[in-house]
């Protein structure tokens, strides 16, 4: 593959053929802001954050479409590329309900717009996604201030029909993260970018209609894609902020694919799942019962003890006790009609290692080959 090398902020990298500029940046830890770029989809500049200056040419580029070619000598944080961020941001902000109180120096205008957003969402909490927002993380970065009483805002009525997710247009900035996650990433065709004609906010459907009547499968992909608080998890919204969170990864129980997780817990009770991103086989990907399906754990019916039957009633017992009871039945089992009058089946929640293990115990220690999978949906 053909190398060659560029100048990003006086210093020399190289680079393969087909590599962008914010690639080569990435690999070498260079930091260049961008809200609609998102590994492993075909990137499109929609959201103009990540633009760069490039010696010879007139105006800034973005940096996420833009292949590198040897010679370019690149600045990424020059006096002309912070003020059109800032602007770009500014123009952002204003653009919807953006009630995360960056900076000090608002004036009054915070005042009528926080009164505004609060009766929009009927709550006086602060946008789900703040302190985990990255429009509010660079708005931040860059010190931008707006004047909060031109803000257009948004007057599409907030999407909480859905199940599992709740759709605020009003915080949409419309970088299509969330379409290329849903249609390039997990390929379920459920969403899409406006057209110029259409009502400008992500469309679900060919009609625009409610995601529960779209193609969606609630597989929450969108949901990890989004940058701002424009798509939530219905269940932890408004539950917690990032710092009142422990992650703890793990591996996802529903079936042998062994995806791995994040559990956001919070005082010992797991809020909400995301995927881990470079973690494989998933990659970051999750489906509905990994990311939703985790309810079930605080369940009121679900048994913590063994129980016993004796005289057509259950009694508690220890796991010694059961487990000594069920192996004394599989012995009286065999002893009386041989190997072959068990049968086992593993369930498709086990993960591969525990199957392996449930085979091996009926071939190896029961002697039958009665085993099989459960292929639950």
């Amino acid at each position: 593959m053909k190398n060659g090398s560029i100048l990003i902020n006086n210093r020399e990298y190289l680079f393969q053929n087909g590599q962008t500029i914010l690639d080569v940046a990435k690999l070498n830890q260079i930091d260049i802001p961008t809200l609609c770029h998102l590994d492993g989809v075909v990137p499109n500049g929609s959201c103009n954050i990540c633009m760069v200056e490039i010696k010879g040419e007139d105006e800034l580029i973005t940096a996420c479409n833009t292949p590198a070619t040897t010679g370019m000598v690149i600045r990424t944080e020059s006096p002309r590329v912070v003020v059109a961020r800032k602007e770009r941001l500014k123009t952002l902000l204003e653009s919807g309900n953006h009630n995360c109180s960056i900076g000090a120096s608002q004036g009054s205008s915070w005042t009528q717009f926080q009164i505004n957003a609060i009766h929009m969402e009927d709550t006086q909490a602060l946008c789900p996604k703040w302190g985990d927002c990255e429009l509010q993380d660079l708005a931040y970065r860059y010190q931008v201030q707006w004047n909060r009483s031109e803000s257009q805002g948004h007057t599409f009525p907030k999407e909480t029909v859905n199940p599992l997710i709740v759709r605020d247009f009003s915080r949409c900035i419309l970088c299509g993260r969330c379409v290329a996650a849903c249609n390039q990433i997990q390929v379920n065709q459920a969403i899409r970018m406006p057209e110029k004609s259409e009502n400008q906010r992500i469309i679900a459907g060919m009609d625009d209609v409610a995601l529960k009547d779209s193609n969606c499968v609630f597989c929450g992909e969108c949901i990890q894609a989004c940058p701002v608080g424009a798509l939530v998890e219905k269940k932890s919204e408004y539950k917690c902020r990032p710092w009142e969170i422990e992650k703890i990864r793990t591996t996802c129980p529903y079936c042998g694919v062994g995806c791995q997780q994040w559990l956001h817990v919070k005082a010992g009770k797991i809020l909400k799942v995301t995927g881990v991103e470079n973690g494989a086989p998933n990659k970051g990907r999750l489906c509905v019962k990994g990311r939703f399906g985790f309810d079930f754990i605080y369940s009121k019916e679900r048994l913590t003890t063994p129980l016993i039957k004796e005289n057509g009633n259950f009694r508690e017992a220890s796991w010694d006790e059961a487990l000594d009871l069920v192996a004394n039945k599989f012995k009286t089992i065999i002893k009386e009609s041989g190997p072959d009058a068990l049968a086992g089946v593993s369930c498709a929640r086990s993960i591969n290692e525990d199957s392996f293990q449930m085979q091996k115990l009926f071939r190896a220690v029961f002697k039958t080959n009665n085993i099989d999978h459960c292929a639950r949906t």
